[in-house]
């Protein structure tokens, strides 16, 4: 994939200042082609990207020490492709929220991001055989329709939700909540694998970035962002999946919840949703009609 010289100036920014686009956008709208961005006096700095000039000096510092690292170049060599929100491939879907990756790192078979429609499946880390039996009726028709299953690889749902759509011969999205040198959680060590080699692991992290507590929620917002609408399958009242559905609605996007017993705690967040006005989803046809008809 061709890089511009802007989009080689966003890598290196990216990689000593990893943070959404509009953390940077005051930046951009001064110097748009980042022709300065190694010429910066601290201040400068400081003032553009409204951080004390302390953090300012010591970004100087990296960006004067990276200026002539070959950063795409080397993500070639890990077969990461990154790309930047000035690339034409970057997803356009990813431009409505109010703070988009200023990068993505996308690793694996990139004509998936390219899919026309996409529906994230999300649900707790404790979703059990309820949620494996819903999937095995509502994944087949949505893979029939050649819909990309997009989730968190998290525990649980997401995991189930990858297996599903790889099973039924489907193809899924992987958005982690770290960058591609490392792996959470360690159990989906081979599943990630196969994401990686055969479907799409996406991240807005560097590859050297580790996972950490925030990390996750703000993961969430990219696999609502990338999707056309949202499945939630077994989940607690209060939980990231929820932070996912609260990203959806901000824009407009359909949920569906699948019903659940009411004698499961995990059956109250979809509950309360289909009260709250999601649809709810008992097989994929349902979504797969409501797309048709859009």
């Amino acid at each position: 994939m061709k890089l511009s010289n802007l989009d080689e100036k966003l890598l290196v920014l990216h990689y000593v200042y990893p943070v959404p686009f509009n953390k940077l956008a005051q930046l951009l709208k001064s110097d748009p082609e980042l022709l300065n961005l190694f010429l910066y006096k601290s201040s400068e700095l400081a003032r553009l990207l409204k951080i004390p000039e302390s953090k300012a000096s010591q970004l100087n510092e990296q960006l004067k020490r990276h200026e002539k690292t070959p950063f795409s170049h080397l993500y070639n060599q890990e077969d990461i492709i990154p790309i930047p929100i000035t690339h034409h491939d970057y997803p356009h879907m990813l431009k409505w929220l109010v703070d988009p990756p200023a990068v993505i790192y996308v690793k694996g078979d990139l004509s998936i991001l390219r899919a026309s429609i996409k529906i994230a499946i999300i649900g707790s880390r404790k979703a059990g055989s309820y949620s494996k039996q819903s999937l095995s009726l509502i994944v087949p028709p949505l893979i029939n329709q050649n819909i990309v299953i997009v989730s968190g690889l998290a525990k649980g749902a997401d995991t189930m939700a990858h297996e599903s759509a790889i099973s039924f011969g489907g193809k899924t999205i992987a958005v982690l909540g770290h960058g591609l040198f490392h792996l959470y959680p360690k159990e989906n060590y081979e599943l990630a694998w196969k994401i990686g080699s055969e479907h799409l692991l996406l991240t807005e992290y560097p590859p050297y970035f580790r996972p950490t507590k925030w990390t996750f929620p703000m993961r969430n917002r990219i696999i609502s962002g990338l999707s056309d609408s949202i499945i939630i399958t077994e989940s607690e009242e209060k939980s990231g999946t929820m932070s996912t559905v609260d990203h959806a609605l901000e824009h407009g996007k359909t949920i569906y919840a699948v019903p659940g017993p009411i004698t499961s705690l995990l059956s109250i967040g979809p509950n309360k949703l289909i009260e709250q006005g999601a649809k709810p989803i008992w097989n994929g046809y349902q979504a797969v009609e409501n797309i048709l008809i859009q």
